[in-house]
């Protein structure tokens, strides 16, 4: 069995993926966790996609992770919303 890849931190370019219904309620979520828990990521870099019938879309944006705390934080506080179902 092999074991994961090592993050070493800081990790400029973090990757993080949300999956939720369609709307403005899910970007506005992503922005605010991501203001108060990696704040200076560049929005600009944020992509939003819809799913092929447009009731999901998909939120990723760019991080630099200081650690595994603060990756754990941001999942629960998008995990906690109605409207997230799948955190990358």
């Amino acid at each position: 069995m092999q074991e994961p890849p090592k993050i070493e931190f800081p990790c400029p370019d973090y990757p993080i993926k949300v999956l939720g219904d369609a709307g403005e309620t899910l970007y506005s979520l992503v922005m605010t966790v991501m203001d108060e828990h990696a704040p200076g990521f560049d929005r600009e870099r944020t992509t939003v996609r819809d799913s092929g019938k447009g009731r999901f879309q998909s939120v990723t944006v760019f991080i630099t992770a200081t650690g595994i705390e603060q990756l754990e934080t941001i999942h629960q506080a998008l995990r906690a919303s109605p409207v997230t179902k799948v955190v990358f």
